[in-house]
């Protein structure tokens, strides 16, 4: 039988398996950060769920990242609120990040340097 970390390696080593993981990899990342943001808080999904108007089962879709439907911006600002906290939107241009990191840059159907390096939004609310 298998680790969950030897069967990971295994199933990393797959071009199409790898790909994937690396694009979910930030839709996690986002998520976790909802999670942490909750437990610095101090407070439960039912907590949240109450502040916000919904149920518990919500809540738990949403930090899940398994739901039908991807979360609205009023949502997450909804949540963000619950935690005491404002959520913040940045557009990162891609090809400024790939340079720095010494990438090949792919893609992105844009014009070169058609946005800025990075442009900040706060969610209003």
């Amino acid at each position: 039988m298998h680790t969950h970390k030897a069967l990971k390696s295994l199933a990393l080593k797959r071009a199409d398996v790898k790909a994937e993981y690396d694009r979910l990899d930030k839709e996690f990342a986002f998520l976790d950060v909802f999670l942490r943001a909750r437990a610095s808080a101090g407070i439960t999904q039912a907590q949240v769920a109450e502040r916000i108007g919904t149920t518990q089962s919500v809540i738990a879709r949403l930090e899940s990242g398994r739901g039908k439907h991807s979360p609205s911006l009023f949502t997450l600002r909804k949540y963000a609120h619950a935690l005491g906290c404002r959520l913040e939107l940045r557009l990162v241009n891609e090809m400024q990040i790939q340079k720095r990191e010494g990438r090949t840059s792919r893609s992105t159907g844009r014009r070169k340097g058609s946005l800025p390096d990075s442009k900040s939004m706060i969610a209003a609310g």
